[in-house]
Parts: C-alpha cells; structure tokens; sequence
C-alpha cells in the first residue's frame, strides 16, 4: 500500500475523532473562555504532527504553509498566536494519544524495553540562561555521549525495540537518571503487570546495585553492559546491536524531528514541543505497521 502524508493525517484524524466522540472528557479545557472555536481538537492535534512531520519548526511559519498549502485538508485557519495557545491546552490530549496510539499496535505488547536518556537544550547563550522563562526548571547538565555540557533539561525515554514510546519523561539535567526512572516506574505500575520476563535494556550509566534489585522486585531484569573490572555479565553479545537500536531512535528524535531545535521558552510550551515530536514518531510508526510497511520508523513518506 502507499503512504503519504495526507493518507497519515486522514487516518490520524479519523482514529482521534473517533475517540474524542467516544471519550467526551478528554476534551482540554480551552483557552479562550465563553468562545467555542471552529477547529477541532482532532483537528488540531492532527495539525500538530504533521507539523513536525514536515519539520517546520517555527510556528509562524506553519500557520502561513498551512494557509497556502493544506487549505483543502483544515479549511479553518488559526492565527500564530491562537495556534499555540490551542497546541499548549492540548498538551494532555497529546500525551493521552501517545499512548493510545502506541496501544494500538501489536509492539505494545513487547516484553524488551530499551531505556536511554538524552538531553534537550534550551537555551545555549548566558543572557538566554539569566532571562528565559524556563530557569529554574532547567538546569546544567553533562552528556557523557558528547562529552559536552548544556543547559535544558534531559527527556527520558523507554521505547521498544522498534522506537515505539511506552514512558517517557522530562527531567532537571542535574536529577540523578535512575531515581528519575524508578519514578517513572512508580508512577505507572500497572504498565508492568502482565509482562511477566521483562527485559529492560539500557547503557552503563544505569549501573547499581540498589537500581538493579529495585528492578528485580518489580519483576524486570536489567540488560546492561559490563563496566570496568566487572564480572562479565549475561546477555552482552547482545548488546552491540540492540545499542545501534538506542541510537538510532535518538537520531531519529533529533535529527529528523529537530528535537534539540524544539523553540519552547516555557514549562508548557518546551513540554508541549517535546510531546508534539513524540507524538508524530508514534503516529508515523502507527500508520506504517497498520499498512504493512516494511520499515515501521521510516519517516521518509512523511517528510514531504
């Protein structure tokens, strides 16, 4: 079957639709009061990922391709401003369809979880760090893949094999990885339950005993490699290929979606840009498994 983007935005739109009619009280409260816009929520949220789909970061200039371009498919326009303000409101809805999205497919149900941590900047200037509105939240951090500092926040995900999201979660950079993980896990126990034999995957900087055997009694194995002058460890042939994986799910994230490039300078507004890049891998996965397509994080059909 062939893909595109306007064949992923129908049926994106369609599975949304479908769903807000059914679940009334997911509807975001609007930001706008006394006013009912024209726009729909499935609308919007459709508007969204085929905006990082086409990796057009500026929101000003989304609203001018929008007009001049996908008239025929959203024949109600919303101004710059409005468009973030609705985008914002949403940001639950968007988390709620990551989700549902990534339920929807038979990778949900995958007992291999890849977990890796990545950071995402928002600010790089000193001036930027003294004046942005997200100080306080963001932190300095340092990336041992890059050996580099930055100053923003750190986004962790845990994801299938095949990229598909399951957890994720933005974190102060200077948070310690596995107290930020054990909290996600606290968070969402029921993720677990019916997974029995587990596998978590993840890189060296998880390794602990305490973390390990936190693990372990909820019913999860950890898969990492060995560190220096550490008993060899099972499951490290492995390891190799499933570490390509890793990476290429952050590149994915960052070099096709932009997600360093996000444009957020609020709480809400950096969340919103995150989930919103989230949600387009998801969607895009979606599609390809629900059509067959050999590939499943390809988002080359989507891209133009």
């Amino acid at each position: 079957m062939h893909v595109d983007l306007e064949t992923l935005a129908t049926a994106l739109y369609a599975k949304i639709d479908d769903e807000l009619k059914a679940r009334p009280d997911l509807r975001p409260a609007r930001p706008v009061t006394g006013f009912t816009p024209v726009l729909s929520d499935a609308e919007l949220i459709t508007m969204a990922v085929m905006q990082s789909l086409l990796n057009i970061r500026s929101g000003r200039r989304w609203v001018r391709y929008l007009a001049k371009n996908l008239r025929a498919l959203f024949p109600v326009q919303l101004s710059q401003p409005g468009y973030n303000k609705r985008l914002r409101a949403a940001l639950p809805l968007i988390q709620h369809f990551i989700r549902a999205l990534a339920f929807d497919t038979d990778f949900w149900f995958d007992n291999h979880w890849i977990l890796d941590s990545t950071p995402v900047e928002c600010g790089r200037s000193r001036p930027t760090v003294q004046r942005s509105d997200a100080a306080g939240w963001a932190t300095y951090g340092y990336c041992a893949s890059h050996s580099r500092f930055f100053w923003g926040l750190r986004l962790y995900l845990i994801c299938t094999p095949t990229g598909l999201p399951i957890m994720w979660a933005l974190a102060d950079a200077k948070i310690g990885e596995r107290e930020v993980v054990e909290y996600m896990l606290d968070r969402e126990p029921a993720l677990l339950a019916g997974r029995p034999g587990l596998l978590l995957i993840t890189d060296k900087g998880f390794a602990a005993k305490r973390f390990e055997q936190d693990l372990a009694d909820r019913g999860v194995t950890l898969l990492r490699p060995n560190r220096k002058k550490e008993k060899q460890r099972p499951g490290q042939g492995l390891l190799k290929a499933v570490r390509q994986l890793i990476e290429s799910v952050d590149d994915t994230l960052k070099g096709q979606l932009d997600l360093e490039l996000h444009g957020g300078r609020t709480f809400e507004g950096i969340a919103t840009r995150v989930a919103q890049r989230l949600l387009a891998l998801t969607a895009a996965i979606w599609h390809n498994h629900k059509t067959g397509q050999p590939v499943t994080r390809s988002l080359i059909a989507y891209d133009h």
